[in-house]
C-alpha cells in the first residue's frame, strides 16, 4: 500500500474515533512528519475523490507523488473534525476542498471553527482553497458536457436501456434531462464513482466545471 492510502484510511478511522484512533493517529502524524503528505484535499464522497484524481491524471500530474491525497470525509457533517486534525490545531498541513451547495455552511463553519478565518462567504472560501459546486459535481459534469453527450456515454457503458426504465418510473417523467441523468448515476452502489472517472474523460479541455478546475489549480 502506498504512503497516500495507508494516509486516507489512516484520516478517516483517526477521525472515526474508536478504539483505532490512537494508532491511525499515530500513522497519520508519521507520514505527515516524514514529507510524504503535504496537501490533504476534502471532498464529501468517493465519487468527488474519483473526479479530481482522474481530472488530475488528465492533466499528466499524479497526486500521490505530489504529496496530495484526496480524502472522502463520507458526508459534509465531518468536516469540522477533519478540519480540526488536519488544519492549523491539528497537523498543520496545507487543506483544500469540494462541497456540494447544500453543504456549503458545514464548510464555512468549520474553517472558521478550526481558525482559518472568520465570518467567511462564498467568495471568501476559494482563497483558503476551497470551492462549491453548483447542486452537487454530478450536475456540474452534466451542465458541461450537454445532455446529448451524458446519454452517449451511459449508452456507450451499456446502459442505456436501464436509463430508458429509470426514465418511465412515476417520480421521473417531470423531470429535465439533465435531473433524470444525475438520479439515475446515483440508483447503484458504486455507480457515481464510475461515472465521475467516465465523464471527466469525457470533458474538452475548455470545458471544465470551475470547482474542480479551481481545486486542481489551488493544489
Amino acid at each position: 500500500m502506498d504512503e497516500i492510502t495507508r494516509f486516507r484510511e489512516a484520516a478517516v478511522a483517526w477521525a472515526a474515533g474508536g478504539v483505532a484512533a490512537p494508532e491511525a493517529a499515530e500513522t497519520a502524524r508519521r507520514l505527515v512528519t516524514d514529507g510524504g503528505v503535504r496537501t490533504v484535499v476534502l471532498v464529501e464522497g468517493v465519487s468527488d475523490r474519483v473526479a479530481v484524481e482522474a481530472l488530475a491524471a488528465r492533466r499528466g500530474r499524479r497526486l500521490d507523488t505530489e504529496g496530495v491525497c484526496v480524502v472522502p470525509l463520507g458526508g459534509a457533517m465531518s468536516i469540522a473534525r477533519f478540519l480540526d486534525l488536519f488544519g492549523p490545531r491539528g497537523l498543520g498541513v496545507r487543506l483544500a476542498g469540494l462541497c456540494d451547495d447544500a453543504e456549503e455552511g458545514w464548510f464555512r463553519r468549520g474553517l472558521e471553527r478550526a481558525g482559518l478565518g472568520a465570518g467567511i462567504t462564498r467568495a471568501g472560501l476559494e482563497p483558503l482553497g476551497f470551492f462549491v459546486c453548483v447542486a452537487d459535481l454530478e450536475e456540474e459534469l452534466i451542465r458541461a458536457l450537454g445532455a446529448d453527450t451524458v446519454r452517449e456515454v451511459v449508452a456507450a457503458r451499456g446502459e442505456a436501456r436501464q436509463f430508458r426504465v429509470f426514465q418511465k418510473q412515476p417520480a421521473q417523467r417531470e423531470r429535465t434531462v439533465e435531473q433524470q441523468l444525475r438520479r439515475f448515476m446515483g440508483t447503484h452502489s458504486g455507480r457515481k464513482s464510475l461515472y465521475a472517472r467516465w465523464l471527466v474523460d469525457g470533458l474538452a479541455p475548455d470545458r471544465v466545471p470551475h470547482p474542480l478546475d479551481g481545486l486542481l489549480a489551488y493544489v
